[in-house]
C-alpha cells in the first residue's frame, strides 16, 4: 500500500478534503488526531468550492500535484467529477466511476474508494445474512455507487435502486452488471417494498434539511436502516427507524470506517485503534453543541 517513506514521517503531512458543504466534516479531526497519536505532524485543509466545474477541478487537483499534498479526499458533489480528471484509478473505483480518496504521489494522481471499504466493514459488523433478500438504495450517485458495490462484495445478491435520476440509477447497475440481481425502482415505495435493508445514501437529512428519503411508514422492524450523512448523527430517517425498532446503521460507522482506510493509503500508516473513532465523536459533540446554541 502506498505511503510516506519511513524517514519522512517526521514531516508535515499535508491533505484536503473537496467538497461542498463541508464546514461540517469531521475529517480535519480524524486525520489530525490519527497523525498525533501515530507521532507525526499532518495538516487537513478544508477546500470547499461551490458549484465547481470541470476546469476548477482541474485547477485543485493541480494544486495538490503542485503544493506538496501527499492526498485529498474528495465529497459531495464531485465524487464522479473527478473521476476522468485523475492519472489513475484503482480497480474498484474504475469499476464504479465514483472517487473519494486520491493519493498524490510524485505528481501521479491515483483514485481510490474507501466509501466502498468502509461500508462494507460497517455492513459486516451488523453480522447479516440478507443473501438474496433485497436492499434498496435511495440515492446512487457517488456514495450510492460505492455502498452497492460494498453490499454485493459482501454477499447481497438483490438490489432495489432508486434515484430522482433514472440514468444514475441504470448507471449503476450496469456497472454491477451481473454480480446480483438489480431493480431499477421508479419510486421510493416500490424500492423500499419487501426489503431486508434500506439505505440513504442522498445529502436528504443532512442539516439544515429536516427531510427524510423515506417516509416513516415505509420503515418496518424486521429491517436494517443506514444512513451516510452524520451531520446530524441522528437523521430523521434513523430516528423513524429507531421508533419502528429497526436495526439502525448511523453515519458514524461509514465515516470512521473510510478515514481509517484513506489515511493508511495517504500516509502508509495504520492509525492507533480508536483514534479516529474518539476524534470523530469529539468532533460531534462540538457540532451538536454549538447547533443547540444557536
Amino acid at each position: 500500500m502506498p505511503g510516506i517513506p519511513i524517514a519522512n514521517r517526521t514531516k508535515r503531512v499535508l491533505l484536503g478534503l473537496i467538497g461542498s458543504p463541508i464546514a461540517h466534516s469531521a475529517a480535519p479531526a480524524m486525520h489530525e488526531t490519527a497523525a498525533r497519536a501515530a507521532g507525526f505532524a499532518l495538516h487537513y485543509h478544508l477546500i470547499e468550492v461551490a458549484g465547481a466545474g470541470r476546469d476548477d477541478l482541474v485547477a485543485m487537483l493541480d494544486g495538490v500535484r503542485r503544493m506538496g499534498f501527499s492526498g485529498v479526499n474528495v465529497t459531495y458533489p464531485y465524487k464522479e467529477a473527478v473521476v476522468p480528471l485523475l492519472d489513475a484509478l484503482s480497480q474498484e473505483a474504475a469499476a464504479m466511476g465514483a472517487v473519494n480518496t486520491v493519493v498524490a504521489r510524485d505528481g501521479v494522481l491515483t483514485g481510490h474508494n474507501t466509501d466502498a471499504t468502509g461500508f462494507a466493514t460497517a455492513y459486516r459488523a451488523l453480522n447479516r445474512d440478507d443473501g438474496d433478500a433485497p436492499v434498496a438504495i435511495i440515492g446512487t450517485g457517488g456514495v450510492g455507487k460505492a455502498i452497492g458495490f460494498a453490499l454485493v462484495g459482501c454477499g447481497v445478491g438483490h438490489l432495489k435502486l432508486f434515484d430522482s435520476d433514472p440514468a444514475k440509477a441504470q448507471a449503476l447497475a450496469t456497472q454491477i452488471g451481473a454480480r446480483a440481481r438489480v431493480e431499477i425502482c421508479t419510486s421510493v415505495e416500490a424500492a423500499a417494498a419487501g426489503t431486508a435493508g434500506l439505505v440513504n445514501g442522498t445529502p436528504i437529512g443532512m442539516l439544515p434539511n429536516r427531510d427524510s428519503p423515506i417516509p416513516a411508514g415505509l420503515i418496518h422492524k424486521s429491517q436494517w436502516v443506514a444512513d451516510a450523512v452524520y451531520h446530524p448523527l441522528w437523521t430523521p430517517l434513523l430516528k423513524a427507524a429507531q421508533t419502528a425498532g429497526a436495526m439502525v446503521m448511523t453515519g458514524r460507522e461509514l465515516s470512521i470506517n473510510q478515514a481509517v482506510d484513506a489515511f493508511t493509503l495517504f500516509t502508509g500508516v495504520q492509525p492507533p485503534a480508536g483514534a479516529i473513532a474518539e476524534a470523530f465523536d469529539r468532533a460531534l459533540a462540538a457540532q451538536e453543541a454549538s447547533h443547540k446554541a444557536a
